[in-house]
């Protein structure tokens, strides 16, 4: 059984969450609606309703027009299993010492490697996109310099792929955190999965505003995989949790935004030790003076 999708786009976020609401009490009514931020620099946001029986084309026209968006693009979606075509087409990464996986490649990790099960289903930080390779990569890359790290925190951590990492690498306090409740579920799952429980400590926060937080800061090394604006929003907090001569690994960044994340952490004491571009994406590297 086929279902459908209905996007557009619109600028500003309090125009976009109004127009999810209103979304939500269509009828037929939508399965889910999602209010994302396009990770392009433009400030727009996308809009998107999921209906198992196509969607009312005149309503949605009407609230379009209503929030100031343009117009909603339907689109029937066919039945598939995209977990199988997941599996087919994602394939297993590596990141100098680091090799993520899923379990249906569990015997293509090779011997030596430090081994982060992530399973197919899960859609973000899997390794696979650019920002969260180029954090592997520049912790890999520190961890080549002969540097270690005591206290970590993966800020919006995800899938908490980058927490696991340095689990895995002694760190002997390891949180992640993030925003979404879901995500958090998914990172308790993860860490199970790849036999660190107790070992990181995942839980819900609202940028640096958890007990924990603060009773583990300064922190040595901070990943902070999110988008500009919350980092550029983050920046004074997150300077002054981490201790002196710290390390902070900041992505979600595209190519063309990287020069403004510097500008605002120098300001904060913070300099940049290193930079990789992946594509459309970069991945910063600074430390605290």
């Amino acid at each position: 059984m086929p279902t459908f999708t209905a996007l557009t786009t619109l600028p500003g976020k309090a125009q976009a969450e109004a127009l999810g609401l209103a979304l939500e009490d269509l009828d037929p009514e939508p399965t889910g609606v999602g209010v994302f931020e396009i990770e392009d620099g433009s400030g727009h946001w996308e809009v998107g309703g999921y209906f198992l029986d196509s969607p009312d084309g005149i309503a949605l026209a009407l609230l379009a027009a209503a929030h100031g968006a343009k117009d909603f693009v339907v689109s029937e979606v066919p039945d598939q299993d995209w977990v199988a075509k997941v599996r087919r087409e994602l394939t297993p990464v590596e990141a100098g010492r680091f090799f993520v996986y899923g379990s249906h490649d569990a015997d293509k990790v090779p011997t030596g490697a430090v081994s982060l099960l992530i399973e197919a289903a899960m859609a973000f930080g899997t390794g696979h996109h650019g920002t969260t390779l180029g954090c592997l990569r520049a912790y890999d890359r520190l961890l080549d310099a002969g540097q270690g790290f005591d206290k970590v925190l993966d800020l919006g951590c995800g899938t908490a792929v980058l927490a696991m990492a340095a689990a895995k690498m002694g760190a002997p306090t390891v949180l992640a955190s993030d925003i979404d409740p879901v995500a958090v579920d998914v990172a308790v799952a993860n860490v199970t999965a790849n036999d660190l429980d107790g070992r990181v400590n995942c839980l819900e926060a609202i940028g640096f505003d958890h007990s924990d937080l603060a009773a583990a800061a300064p922190f040595d090394l901070i990943f902070a995989n999110i988008l500009k604006g919350p980092l550029v929003d983050l920046a004074p907090t997150l300077a002054h949790h981490i201790a002196p001569g710290g390390i902070a690994i900041l992505s979600g960044i595209l190519v063309d935004q990287a020069e403004d994340v510097v500008d605002v952490y120098a300001k904060q004491g913070m300099t940049l030790a290193h930079r990789e571009d992946i594509g459309e994406w970069t991945a910063l590297t600074l430390k605290r003076q």
